[in-house]
């Protein structure tokens, strides 16, 4: 079976970013439409995720995201404004997709902070789920991040994954 990959915008293909992570788990007993709606409600986060906190959407959308949605959240230390850039629900045959352009700082400033933060759900064969996240960042603290060790970033999604299927696996089942 082939997997699906993410997709990039210019400016944020790994390799050519000052960081990138990717963080992936396959599990088994859950779909992606047990997974769905905790990630594409941000306001679910922080129930499972403890590196999120403080989520609102902007211009009174929410609470579920869609393109084009300005969102803040706060992560790993940071206040980050985000605009959701690719959105679409898991449907048979074809994965979810979320993806949103977050940054912190004013632009042009040394400590401005950019990132493509990206997720892909599906459905594998044998009842399993795959569930990958990869983030590339540009600016000075995306440095810092990729030079420290452990890295926070990798860390801090594969607790993100973790809760996320934790949380799933809590529901009642459907």
């Amino acid at each position: 079976m082939k997997m699906n990959a993410i997709h990039w915008p210019d400016g944020y293909l790994p390799g050519l970013t000052d960081n990138f992570v990717s963080n992936e788990v396959i599990v088994a007993g859950l779909t992606a439409a047990d997974i769905w709606p905790l990630l594409a409600t941000p306001a679910h986060w922080p129930t499972y995720y403890a590196n999120a906190a403080n989520v609102r959407f902007h211009d009174g959308r929410g609470p579920v995201l869609a393109a084009g949605d300005h969102f803040y959240f706060e992560t790993f230390g940071f206040p980050v404004e985000a605009r959701c850039t690719e959105y679409s629900a898991p449907t048979a045959g074809a994965p979810g997709r979320v993806a949103w352009h977050g940054w912190a700082g004013e632009e042009g400033a040394a400590n401005r902070l950019d990132v493509h933060h990206a997720w892909l759900v599906e459905d594998l064969d044998a009842g399993r789920v795959r569930i990958l996240t990869q983030e590339t960042q540009n600016g000075a603290p995306a440095k810092a991040l990729q030079a420290a060790k452990p890295n926070p970033m990798i860390n801090g999604h594969q607790d993100w994954l973790d809760g996320l299927v934790g949380a799933a696996r809590a529901l009642p089942p459907r």
